[in-house]
């Protein structure tokens, strides 16, 4: 299969299509942050005038995975217009091409599209109530997605591992501090699913020969505080889990507002993939043997100099 990655400087981006080189032929489109990589890189910035045309038109991809977004929350309402491209406007013109061209397509989303009020688990007919402005329009990036193009998959997801700045992930920022020593918070009213962003491509990729449609819950199985993921990252690394304070979320310095519950239901991704989702346990296990086997420095390597 011809699988076209956008963002594939970014943290799922990157790993996705590093796993997929195993077995289609990659292509990942960067504007300036990659180097030399395992894959075939189309230069481009997606917001440039018929950019998407013109590369879905001269890569002829089987499938697309649109991993490009603004996903810095706080950049988010620092850049209304700017995230507004990118999250909303992009994914629709991307899934207008896709339509036309007869091209399968997942579009990345969020779980931040809930507003954490609800007591016990999101499933994918809940209402959502995006919280800011990052959230508000990746929630219109969905529906202008599955509107132009109801047979794109829309995943919402939730995710670490090693990114190419090593600073991308939740999991990479409570490592790079307690290995100096610092002190951290970690906030323990704010539940999430998190996945070991190598299972999330595995799973994607396990959509798209499913040929599956429409929205997905694409998250670990497991909920957990933000806290808890802290502690059990220091306990596996064999930090001190002592530096961590628990703190809630609503008195942080935060500027964009979290939710406070993102606990998401995977039954019906579990369901129609017939196959058990990784355990938290289990993606933690595979991201520490990663850093023993100097992942992380590889994934490094590949930044551009």
């Amino acid at each position: 299969m011809r699988l076209l990655i956008t963002g594939s400087s970014g943290l799922l981006g990157l790993n996705l299509a590093l796993d997929s080189t195993r077995s289609h032929h990659v292509m990942g489109v960067d504007r300036n942050k990659l180097g030399s990589v395992p894959f075939e890189l189309i230069k481009a910035d997606l917001l440039a005038p018929d950019a998407v045309y013109h590369i879905i038109s001269e890569s002829k991809p089987d499938a697309v995975i649109h991993c490009a977004a603004l996903a810095d929350v706080d950049a988010c309402e620092a850049s209304p217009d700017l995230a507004y491209q990118m999250n909303a406007d992009l994914p629709g013109r991307l899934a207008d091409v896709c339509a036309r061209r007869q091209v399968r397509l997942i579009h990345i989303s969020t779980d931040a599209v809930f507003d954490g009020q609800k007591d016990g688990v999101y499933i994918e007919g809940d209402a959502p109530n995006p919280q800011g402005v990052y959230a508000q329009t990746k929630l219109e990036g969905e529906r202008s997605v599955l509107q132009i193009n109801p047979m794109a998959i829309v995943a919402r997801v939730n995710f670490y591992g090693w990114s190419l700045s090593g600073k991308r992930s939740l999991a990479e920022f409570f490592i790079n501090n307690l290995r100096t020593g610092k002190n951290v918070n970690g906030f323990t009213d704010v539940l999430f699913c998190p996945m070991l962003v190598n299972h999330l491509s595995e799973i994607l990729l396990a959509m798209l020969e499913r040929r599956l449609r429409g929205m997905y819950h694409v998250v670990g199985p497991q909920a957990m505080s933000k806290y808890q993921f802290g502690v059990e990252i220091a306990r596996k690394f064999g930090l001190r889990e002592s530096l961590i304070s628990p703190q809630s979320v609503d008195k942080s310095s935060l500027t964009a507002r979290r939710s406070h519950n993102l606990w998401l239901s995977t039954h019906k991704l579990s369901a129609d993939l017939g196959m058990t989702l990784p355990t938290f346990s289990t993606g933690l296990d595979e991201f520490y043997i990663q850093y023993q086997q100097g992942y992380p420095q590889k994934i490094r390597s590949y930044q551009q100099e």
